[in-house]
């Protein structure tokens, strides 16, 4: 019945083609890719395919069809780039006047500048959703060289105030950093407004269609997730000051499910929540330096299991009854029970991971480096690649059409094809 649960909720947001990226933490938003890792038994044969520099960001590639989308920072402007993808040549790109950082923005400015959210497409229309730090959404049509279809300002439309200071740390506010979200015929943002937590607007024209009852302050994560609850469709998302859960039905849409606190210090809530069926998995390592499974009803949530390990960066992702992240350390819990079952060190501060078609976990990491994990030997690497090396690699990495993307924060990108050449 799970598993029925989490097909519904991902055919809810829109059909994809097998080998596309389309979304934040891929296809079905989970970390989890439809490729083979290209371990060929022996070696993992990866060679440069192409180079690119697209402006300072911590924000993630896509990639759908034979193009990449990159978002960046550069001489006061957001540059939208579609790229390529087998030879990173610029197909088209749109560029607007935008600040280095949100206009609240307070603390670590040489960590975050530039866009930290990742573009958004959606297969059924071909149109695609991108976010600045200061709040710039925006709406392009890839089917017309990313002519712009509509815009809103949120700053301008909803006057959000400056992220309050929570438990006794330092104030931060590095701006909007979560991805939109399609979800049938609109598109869900985490604006963290007095109007509304989440705001769906129409994904044609951009018009509000429904805003959350909840009116909590955003948060720094990655994005707001589909989960379908009691056969009703829904949305995760955590916020400033926890875990909100709120309708999508057109009926109900906005009101809310569930919910769960979960105060971070520096408001730093920036692994994403995962989801597996009417589950959701949430972690983080500052003040809340643990991890805790929750099940969600229509009537609220309800912990599972709560245990000791946690990641501050990388979202977990979850597979075959295991769940994994590398962030410092590559660690791998026991879904039913949370139990550690093993734990390898050696991954550093950044940090993101996937699950590839061949049961192998990629994780990148560090400044730009990859490792290729085996899974069946308890983490044993398997083989290194030190993709980049300049400048750290918040963004993450992205498996499409048998090649490996790889981003830092300064903008630079290096496309690894798999397989000998």
């Amino acid at each position: 019945m799970k598993f029925v649960l989490l097909v519904m909720c991902y055919l809810s947001v829109g059909r994809v083609t097998a080998g596309d990226f389309p979304h934040w933490r891929g296809p079905t938003r989970n970390g989890i890719v439809t490729e083979p890792s290209g371990w060929d038994g022996k070696a993992w044969p990866l060679t440069v395919a192409w180079k690119a520099e697209v402006g300072e960001g911590n924000s993630s590639p896509i990639a759908v069809g034979d193009t990449v989308y990159l978002m960046g920072y550069r001489d006061k402007s957001d540059t939208l780039f579609a790229l390529a993808a087998d030879t990173g040549k610029v197909r088209w790109k749109q560029t607007y006047p935008a600040p280095k950082y949100g206009r609240n923005a307070v603390g670590d400015q040489s960590l975050f500048s530039g866009p930290s959210s990742t573009p958004e497409y959606d297969p059924a229309t071909k149109l695609l959703y991108t976010l600045s730090c200061d709040g710039s959404l925006r709406c392009w049509d890839t089917a017309a060289e990313g002519k712009l279809v509509w815009k809103v300002e949120l700053h301008e439309s909803f006057k959000i105030p400056r992220r309050p200071r929570v438990t006794g740390s330092q104030q931060r506010d590095y701006g909007f950093t979560s991805s939109p979200l399609v979800m049938g015929d609109k598109v869900i943002v985490e604006v963290g407004a007095k109007e509304g937590t989440v705001i769906a607007f129409d994904k044609k024209t951009g018009k509000v269609a429904w805003k959350s009852a909840a009116t909590d302050p955003a948060g720094h994560n990655g994005g707001p997730v589909p989960i379908t609850v009691g056969g009703v469709p829904c949305v995760a998302v955590l916020h400033h000051f926890g875990l909100l859960v709120c309708r999508t039905d057109d009926a109900n849409a906005g009101k809310t499910v569930a919910t769960w606190p979960w105060e971070t210090a520096f408001s730093n809530n920036i692994a994403t929540p995962t989801v597996v069926g009417d589950q959701i998995l949430i972690t983080s390592n500052y003040n809340f330096k643990k991890v805790i499974r929750l099940s969600i009803s229509l009537t609220g949530a309800k912990k599972v299991w709560e245990q000791p390990h946690s990641s501050k960066v990388c979202s977990p992702v979850v597979h075959n009854g295991r769940v994994y992240w590398a962030w410092r350390t590559l660690v791998c819990l026991d879904w039913e029970t949370g139990k550690l079952l093993w734990d390898k060190p050696g991954y550093t501060d950044a940090g993101s991971c996937l699950i590839t078609a061949d049961d192998r976990l990629v994780a990148y990491f560090g400044k730009g480096q990859l490792s290729l994990i085996d899974l069946s030997a308890k983490g044993k690497p398997l083989a290194e690649h030190q993709a980049l090396g300049q400048e750290t690699a918040w963004p993450h990495v992205l498996l499409h059409a048998g090649k490996y993307v790889c981003r830092d924060r300064a903008g630079r990108v290096v496309t690894l094809t798999v397989g000998k050449q």
